[in-house]
């Protein structure tokens, strides 16, 4: 090869994309100083919890698909339950509701912190991980450790255990909560509440890439409240519809790339889910508070920079702490743990706000209670188009870049989603080609 080829033609192989969950690897062809292609390739085999649960009884899905995800699994049983109960029927009275969006809150606590200071945050500040980054950020580290374990500690006292929760069932739950077990979880998120204020400050004065581009953004859209369990399917192209619609508007393909299908609105639109579809589209449902943070840190009540993800994943946290005080406040017990929650011959359909944006299930049960179908969307697959695309666009800002700056900036870019790689379908190895 003469050293004119050389120059145009590159090759740029990253065995494992860090601090994601999963694996996979990402493939960028260049052909003269323009990217002409972006794959992002998921390779882990499925796992196959949808055909797991066919033939299972129509009580098992708490359990059961609390197991996708080690970091959301409040998302997937609150997304079931909600599904197998609009199946059979039945409709929760309002103490449980509050229940459930309170386990909710903790979830988005935990996995908010996690990804802003361990997984996300070290990139901003140029190290390679959250262990070396303590070494000159210590208070920052602890502080985000200190947010995660009080989102642990709520899940845990509702859900049984922080991580694959038992305490979950259709109608409600096993067991319900005195008002005097909250009451150390209430003090504690009294505390990180400061901490999720100042996170916010923080997070806007972290150096972050210029990257404005125009999505569309899907997301839950409640007219009395910031959607976490409930609400309508809503996109900031005009999309308005019920949850039972979801199927006649969101379509799933296969790519040969990938194990993972990717999702499009109506057939041909790319669209983006998660904490920056959530916050364009339902600013007004935060609380004074956050609202008020916002201001004070100079941020815009829009945001269109992926890479500023990671400051609306701060402003949900605090929202999250003071929507947890609020439901502790006004907590009254469940006069029963559950309601009975009868099989009937029927589909039903759940959709709620995991931390990473939508999850959809449905599923259709016979007479006798049996799974007869089921469909799982998680948010990160309706991702993947928005992520490859993304990348292309800013794969061709940075080109110039030799190949490790690259590399570390195209990692950077995936890590503003928050993959989750396993619930996918799963994910990063790193190939450039130019030519």
């Amino acid at each position: 090869m003469s050293n004119k080829k050389k120059e145009h033609a590159k090759t740029v192989i990253l065995e494992q994309l860090a601090r994601v969950e999963g694996e996979g690897s990402l493939f960028l062809k260049i052909e003269h100083n323009k990217v002409s292609d972006a794959r992002l390739k998921i390779f882990e085999p499925p796992r196959f919890f949808e055909a797991l649960l066919r033939g299972r009884s129509y009580m098992e899905p708490p359990d059961i698909t609390a197991r996708i995800c080690g970091i959301c699994p409040v998302a997937y049983q609150m997304s079931a339950v909600q599904a197998i109960e609009d199946a059979c029927g039945v409709t929760v009275d309002e103490r449980i509701r509050a229940l459930r969006r309170l386990i909710y809150c903790g979830e988005w606590i935990e996995s908010h912190a996690l990804h802003i200071f361990m997984l996300h945050a070290p990139d901003f500040l140029g190290y390679p991980d959250a262990i070396a980054m303590a070494r000159d950020h210590r208070e920052v580290v602890e502080s985000g450790l200190q947010l995660k374990k009080t989102g642990n500690d709520l899940i845990r006292l509702i859900g049984g255990r922080e991580i694959h929760p038992i305490n979950v069932r259709l109608g409600g739950f096993y067991k319900v909560p005195e008002p005097k077990e909250l009451q150390p979880v209430y003090e504690a998120l009294k505390r990180v509440k400061e901490t999720a204020y100042n996170t916010v400050l923080w997070t806007t004065k972290l150096p972050i890439p210029d990257f404005d581009f125009e999505y569309e953004y899907v997301a839950l859209s409640h007219p009395l409240e910031y959607p976490l369990n409930e609400g309508r399917i809503c996109s900031s192209g005009g999309l308005d519809i019920p949850v039972q619609a979801y199927d006649e508007h969101f379509i799933e393909e296969q790519v040969e790339h990938s194990t993972a299908l990717h999702a499009l609105l109506d057939g041909e639109r790319v669209y983006f889910t998660g904490p920056m579809a959530r916050y364009n589209l339902n600013f007004e449902q935060l609380t004074p508070e956050a609202r008020q943070a916002v201001v004070a840190a100079g941020f815009s009540p829009r945001c269109s920079n992926p890479f500023q993800s990671i400051v609306v994943r701060a402003v949900e946290t605090l929202f999250a702490c003071e929507e947890a005080m609020r439901l502790i406040e006004g907590y009254q017990k469940p006069e029963r743990h559950f309601q009975e929650v009868p099989a009937r011959v029927g589909t039903g359909y759940g959709c709620t706000e995991a931390p990473r944006g939508i999850l959809y299930h449905r599923y259709s049960i016979d007479e006798q209670g049996t799974i007869l179908d089921v469909r799982i969307v998680p948010p990160t697959s309706q991702n993947q188009k928005i992520i490859e695309d993304d990348l292309k666009r800013f794969a061709q800002q940075y080109i110039t870049l030799d190949q490790e700056e690259l590399t570390l900036k195209c990692e950077q870019a995936i890590r503003n989603y928050d993959p989750c790689i396993s619930c996918a379908t799963h994910f990063l190895k790193l190939s450039i080609e130019r030519s």
